[in-house]
């Protein structure tokens, strides 16, 4: 199976990162997981989950009502000589959901200031999946640049713009198809949505 990186940033939308994690540790891949300061913040304030400094791996596999041995690492953003933050570590893709504007500027520019930056300052420079899911609106042209240098960099920009022609019934339908189709980019199958034509 696939080894993952999935990081939660201070956009609105943690809800997003929390069921991507779920997913891929649910068909069976391993993952790190990361949130910003303000991702962390932003989780508490959307969905009650505190994640702890203590035990986090434990704490974030039971709010996701997932088993214990699940193959799952809860990285610490300002730790710089993670494995991540190598491009020797092999990691198969990286997914930033939701991704804030800020972070979008700083990955554009090349700061790598912290864990979650250089992690996908090493996805770019490795050429491998670097998936954004930016969760803002409008967009300003700053921000449409910054995205444009990211695209033009190898980056996959994945708007958190969920579609009504499944006809959802609930919020949970709606996260679903915006991580259902981050999967997709990643070439990972899973049920999330309905397929058009299908």
């Amino acid at each position: 199976m696939g080894r993952y990186t999935v990081v939660i940033t201070g956009a609105s939308g943690s809800v997003y990162g929390l069921r991507a994690i779920e997913q891929l540790l649910a068909t069976g891949h391993e993952v790190t997981a990361m949130m910003t300061e303000a991702g962390r913040d932003v989780t508490a304030y959307e969905t009650g989950f505190d994640l702890p400094a203590q035990q986090p791996e434990k704490a974030l596999l039971r709010f996701l009502e997932l088993g214990k041995d699940v193959p799952l690492r809860v990285a610490c953003a300002s730790d710089l000589f993670d494995p991540i933050a190598s491009g020797s570590h092999k990691v198969d893709g990286m997914v930033v959901v939701p991704a804030s504007m800020g972070f979008c500027s700083s990955v554009a520019h090349g700061a790598a200031s912290d864990l979650p930056e250089r992690a996908a300052d090493v996805m770019l420079k490795e050429r491998r999946p670097l998936v954004l899911v930016p969760r803002e609106t409008p967009l300003s042209l700053v921000h449409l640049r910054n995205l444009t240098a990211l695209a033009e960099a190898g980056a996959i920009v994945v708007p958190a713009m969920p579609a009504f022609y499944m006809h959802p019934e609930t919020i949970d339908d709606q996260v679903s198809f915006v991580v259902g189709k981050v999967l997709d980019i990643l070439g990972i199958e899973h049920g999330l949505f309905q397929r058009w034509g299908e």
